[in-house]
């Protein structure tokens, strides 16, 4: 299940949802992002986010199969929050059932790296001297490389 939405989520009403999908599982991994008031700049204030629906969704839809093609993995709920948000306003939810934590554990990383990189996310920081569009960090893109020397649990 993936959403794009501009309100808020509650992440234990998605993580009672999540697990009523998917009730023959042993793992559930969730990962619940936040919008930084630390980093790279410390006059930051919040953040702007755009995509292109339908753009957006079919990107995520390939991440998501390729956690299935490399894990063996059930269920996989992404929530994305786009438009103006605050410092420590919730940004990301990324959940991943399976019969084993080791698998939920990875795929739901291998998830959050890839989607990073490429999730066509626009992101413009507000700060207290004004705007910018963020750009693609190094680290974020050799996050998402490594998995692609990694055995998966499917090998």
């Amino acid at each position: 299940m993936i959403r794009i939405q501009k309100e808020d989520f509650n992440v234990q009403e998605e993580m009672d949802a999540f697990k009523s999908d998917c009730p023959k599982i042993g793992a559930i991994c969730c990962f619940t992002g936040l919008v930084r008031e630390f980093g790279d700049r410390t006059d930051l204030t919040g953040m702007f986010l755009e995509h292109y629906p339908g753009m957006t969704e079919k990107a995520l839809q390939k991440i998501i199969n390729q956690a299935h093609e490399r894990w063996p993995i059930e269920h996989v709920r992404v929530i994305h929050r786009v438009g103006e948000l605050n410092l420590s306003d919730q940004i990301v939810f990324v959940g991943v059932s399976s019969a084993h934590r080791e698998a939920s554990f990875a795929a739901c990383e291998f998830i959050m790296d890839y989607l990073k990189v490429e999730a066509p996310f626009w992101k413009k920081e507000r700060t207290t001297s004004g705007e910018n569009w963020v750009e693609e960090k190094g680290t974020d893109q050799q996050r998402a490389e490594r998995w692609k020397d990694q055995t998966t649990l499917k090998d």
